[in-house]
């Protein structure tokens, strides 16, 4: 089964409660409909994995090598396609998975789960504190700042990028015009 927008939102909180991880997912999810979109793929699919896709976070972030791996047996319990699943579990590939992404969907989101955290940290120290001004010269000057969002893995935004067939540039780009729509949304 594939969820609608609205079960997999409730899905997603039946197991996590924190605002940031619910804020983390909308943003995720804005963002793979944008990528869906550039490359003629199911925006409505692509936004349920992105919502989805840290479904185990809170129950694994004390352990977070056990990350991806409750994900499955939650999913399966709701009926979830297995095609998500794979998704969710692939977006942790190297970290916490040896399972790779091989589809651009799965690209996709191994790449911007990364990126959307360094883009909306980037807006909130803007004197702005907005998404509606930010350029991508300004996400690249935080990015050689390794104590900026340092949590960030550029190593793995660089790889995806890679595995997407995109310029950096051009995915970092997409991802800030991407979360433009939902800043509000996502606590900003």
């Amino acid at each position: 089964m594939i969820p609608t927008r609205e079960e997999a939102l409730n899905l997603l909180k039946q197991y996590n409660n924190e605002e940031s991880h619910i804020h983390h997912a909308i943003a995720v999810e804005s963002t793979m409909r944008h990528f869906a979109e550039i490359f003629h793929e199911d925006p409505d699919l692509w936004g349920i994995v992105g919502i989805l896709h840290d479904i185990d976070w809170e129950k694994t972030s004390s352990t977070p090598e056990q990350h991806c791996h409750l994900a499955p047996e939650i999913l399966r319990k709701a009926g979830v396609d297995e095609n998500i699943i794979h998704a969710v579990v692939s977006h942790g590939f190297g970290i916490c998975s040896d399972v790779e992404p091989e589809n651009q969907m799965e690209r996709t989101l191994f790449t911007i789960d990364e990126l959307t955290g360094l883009v909306i940290t980037a807006g909130l120290v803007r004197p702005s504190k907005s998404l509606a001004d930010l350029e991508l010269k300004s996400v690249k000057k935080k990015w050689k700042d390794k104590a900026f969002a340092r949590g960030v893995n550029r190593e793995i935004i660089k790889l995806g990028a890679e595995k997407m067939n995109m310029p950096l540039d051009d995915v970092i780009n997409e991802t800030i015009i991407a979360l433009r729509p939902v800043e509000k949304l996502i606590g900003m």
